[in-house]
């Protein structure tokens, strides 16, 4: 444990996180609190550059949510340095809290209270003083997450046969078994098939339960691909994969997360 732990509050509210930030700096004066970061995607890029032993995230936040922050954390950690602790801010439902517990090392409800956030400093210091340099903190968020993430089930969706993707100014249905692979961008899917790539106006989060299962894989949390179109699948030395196709040339990264799911091929 370092002299002095350093933290990160993820807030996009701006008087709660000072609150939070006044509060941790009296029940802890020794944390030093690198910042506030007003979204969800800054909280992931502030924590890979400046990797903070802590990171507060709150949950309902625009843009990429402090849930989606920590799947991202999840997949995109791959420094020496064992991951951040994190903890949820949240007022969310018991389901969700239940899953926090398994995720997270502590989550605190708001509007944050003294009384409760001075446990989750005493399990923090805890937490940080016996910490092996090997640990990983975020393992319980991956399997979490392999296990079908963290938000509350999703309601079984009749399975899609048909992609439609406009072209011009027609709607062309790509029939699914011809895609290779989706990927996420922005509020878009990039569908790619064999010869030809369509961009699509929905959230892969919103495609993927439509997907059958067993066929497409979720490699990372913005790529799926089609199981069929795999040629090889090359494991590397920091835990993620590597997956050559039979109809394109790129080749696509599995995270740490979903590698496990190749071992055994």
């Amino acid at each position: 444990m370092s002299t002095n732990p350093r933290a990160l509050i993820a807030e996009d509210e701006t008087l709660l996180g000072e609150h939070l930030r006044a509060e941790l700096q009296a029940l802890w004066p020794e944390l030093q609190v690198l910042g506030i970061a007003p979204h969800g995607a800054a909280a992931v890029e502030q924590t890979l550059r400046l990797q903070p032993d802590i990171v507060f995230l709150d949950i309902r936040m625009p843009g990429m949510s402090g849930l989606e922050a920590a799947e991202a954390l999840a997949e995109d950690w791959s420094f020496d340095t064992p991951p951040p602790l994190i903890v949820f801010v949240t007022a969310y439902d018991e389901y969700a809290l239940r899953a926090f517990e398994a995720a997270a090392l502590d989550y605190v409800l708001k509007p944050v209270q003294s009384t409760r956030l001075a446990q989750t400093v005493v399990r923090l210091q805890a937490a940080l003083q016996g910490r092996q340099p090997s640990g990983d903190p975020l393992d319980g968020l991956r399997q979490l997450l392999l296990q079908g993430g963290l938000g509350a089930p999703a309601a079984a969706a009749p399975r899609l046969r048909h992609l439609q993707a406009a072209v011009g100014q027609s709607i062309e249905l790509v029939p699914v078994e011809r895609l290779i692979y989706l990927e996420a961008a922005d509020k878009y899917v990039r569908a790619v098939t064999a010869a030809q790539e369509y961009w699509v106006r929905v959230s892969l989060r919103e495609l993927l339960p439509q997907l059958d299962p067993e066929r497409f894989w979720q490699i990372h949390r913005s790529t799926v691909v089609n199981i069929d179109a795999v040629a090889r699948v090359f494991k590397q030395e920091n835990g993620q994969a590597q997956l050559e196709l039979h109809e394109r040339p790129e080749k696509l990264t599995v995270s740490r997360v979903h590698a496990q799911r190749f071992k055994a091929l």
